[in-house]
């Protein structure tokens, strides 16, 4: 399992990637593509939504199941991969180059893990 220190993530195995004081890129974990499976398509979030931590963002459905993509962070979605409309196997090849939202006016950050505690939580499940 791949843990990048420079991210932060959520118990339901999303990653954050800030890239300011306000924005992020947000995708699924290492340990969340694993448990998956194989990806065969993204539902993406639609641009101009507003996000609430915790609650889903949009889906994603594999060869097992389709799953919820809970948000990390509360915002407003500023931009979405299309890339993974034609190529949802992305998020496993990559998961944390991967991304499937930008999102932006971030708030309710205060649940995010480090790299180190997110792993350790891994080892709990």
């Amino acid at each position: 399992m791949n843990f990048p220190a420079e991210l932060k993530y959520s118990k339901t195995h999303e990653w954050v990637k800030m890239l300011d004081d306000t924005t992020a890129l947000v995708g699924i974990s290492d340990f969340a593509q694993d448990e998956l499976g194989d990806l065969v398509f993204v539902n993406l979030p639609i641009v101009g939504d507003d996000v609430v931590a915790g609650d889903a963002m949009c889906d994603v459905e594999s060869v097992k199941a389709v799953s919820d993509v809970m948000s990390p962070v509360s915002g407003t979605v500023a931009e979405v991969n299309n890339e993974l409309d034609d190529a949802p196997e992305k998020l496993n090849e990559d998961p944390y180059g991967a991304w499937i939202a930008k999102i932006e006016n971030i708030t309710d950050t205060d649940e995010l893990l480090d790299a180190e505690a997110y792993e350790a939580f891994t080892k709990e499940a």
